[in-house]
């Protein structure tokens, strides 16, 4: 099975700080006067990606997209979620988004960011949506809702489909991401567990906290010296 879309002249790829940072931070319904405040909990906390989601009103969402992408600028990378139609992509991408995630996939929405250079990230729970989304010219793919299927789901997709880069989302905290990192997954989607009431102690707190359990999760195994623990226990 081929992965290759014939039509994709060029795959956009992961923003660096996804694959490097490994956290997406995702405001839903986030009030407007928050907003910059959580971004500098996200930056003081390490995390350099913040997704706001296209909910109703939308106007107030994308408002908050242009306040964030203008004070942000060269600091954090701003997206826009819940994207279902390309006429909502094209407002978010005005609004000052750089990339852009939904919750399903929409193939034809897919190819259009792919034409115009834009990294997407289509939803899907199956195999076949992986791929009916990588092969439409995503960037990567989001599990969604990542609790449904668990940790287990990436690290077996990963067999027949290695090069899909996975961005679980739903349901992840500091509890089980090291599991879904361990997993294979490129990085994760957090939006009410690290937001939460949008104040800034407790996002920065969230935050470093998740960063730790990511960049311990990420981190080699250290091999174990022989006989050490033998000589210990004597």
């Amino acid at each position: 099975m081929t992965t290759d879309h014939p039509a994709l002249v060029a795959r956009p790829a992961v923003p660096r700080q996804v694959t490097q940072g490994r956290i997406v931070a995702i405001g839903r319904k986030l009030a407007p006067a928050l907003v910059d405040g959580v971004g500098e909990a996200l930056l003081a906390a390490g995390i350099g990606c913040f997704e706001i989601t296209l909910n109703d009103p939308e106007a107030e969402a994308l408002a908050s997209i242009t306040t964030l992408a203008k004070r942000f600028a060269g600091r954090l990378v701003i997206g826009a979620g819940t994207v279902l139609s390309i006429p909502a992509a094209r407002r978010a991408l005005d609004a000052g988004a750089t990339f852009l995630v939904s919750p399903h996939t929409d193939e034809a929405l897919v190819a259009w960011a792919a034409a115009h250079g834009v990294p997407a990230f289509p939803g899907a729970l199956t195999p076949s949506e992986v791929v009916r989304a990588w092969n439409a010219g995503a960037a990567g793919v989001k599990l969604f809702p990542a609790s449904a299927v668990g940790p287990s789901f990436i690290r077996e997709i990963r067999g027949p489909l290695p090069g899909i880069p996975i961005v679980p989302t739903g349901g992840i905290s500091v509890d089980n991401v090291g599991d879904f990192i361990r997993a294979g997954a490129v990085a994760v989607g957090l939006g009410s567990w690290l937001i939460g009431d949008g104040a800034f102690d407790g996002v920065r707190e969230r935050g470093l906290r998740v960063r730790a359990a990511i960049d311990a999760a990420a981190a080699p195994a250290v091999p174990a010296t022989p006989g050490v623990s033998d000589v210990a226990a004597r």
